[in-house]
């Protein structure tokens, strides 16, 4: 059993469409599902050789999940339930997802958790993400974030903050912002970009 199993045991799975307690002591729906809300069946069949993902592993992947996991980030690979996790974090890269792990809104496409965090940041997100940058020694980083209706400027100060602190350690990398809709607030937006 790998120490990561051995982390693992003793905590409970929460199953998708049901409510959760996070950290930071606010409730959540696990993958935004709501129960009573079930998608129709698929008819499922063998998917073609190159649509399959690989299971995720090797040395990249492991060095970018510990530093993911070490600095407390969220990435729409892991909330989002991404095929793809493997390839790109094997690559030594990631999309980080600012401002939590829980969305405000209820997307029915979409699996991140759902709930109303109550105002809840992490003040030390800025600073962790600049340094997970740093370490993953990334020329170019996506950020992207939940929708946090329940915040008076939708959070945008705070991703602005995130974009900042970046910059500042790490100059010679390009950040892409996307953004959520901050409600049409134009200001708000203006923020961050």
């Amino acid at each position: 059993m790998s120490k990561a199993d051995e982390k693992l045991r003793g905590i409970p799975v929460v199953q998708s469409g049901n409510k959760y307690q996070t950290d930071a002591g606010f409730s959540a729906i696990k993958n935004g599902q709501k129960q009573g809300r079930e998608a129709k069946p698929l008819v499922r069949g063998d998917k073609p050789k190159w649509l399959r993902a690989q299971m995720p592993s090797g040395k990249g992947y492991s060095g970018t999940r510990q530093i993911v996991h070490e600095h407390r980030l969220s990435t729409v690979c892991e909330e989002s339930m991404c095929p793809n996790i493997g390839e790109c974090w094997n690559a030594g890269t990631a999309t980080i997802m600012v401002l939590g792990s829980v969305c405000t809104r209820a997307c029915r496409f979409c699996a991140v958790d759902t709930g109303n965090p109550k105002g809840w940041l992490d003040p030390e997100e800025p600073q962790n993400s600049a340094r997970a940058v740093h370490l993953m020694g990334l020329e170019y980083v996506v950020i992207t974030s939940v929708d946090r209706d329940d915040l008076d400027d939708g959070g945008a100060s705070h991703y602005a903050e995130c974009v900042r602190e970046i910059k500042k350690l790490n100059p010679a990398t390009a950040v892409e912002a996307l953004t959520p809709d901050f409600n049409g607030v134009m200001e708000h937006v203006e923020l961050v970009v």
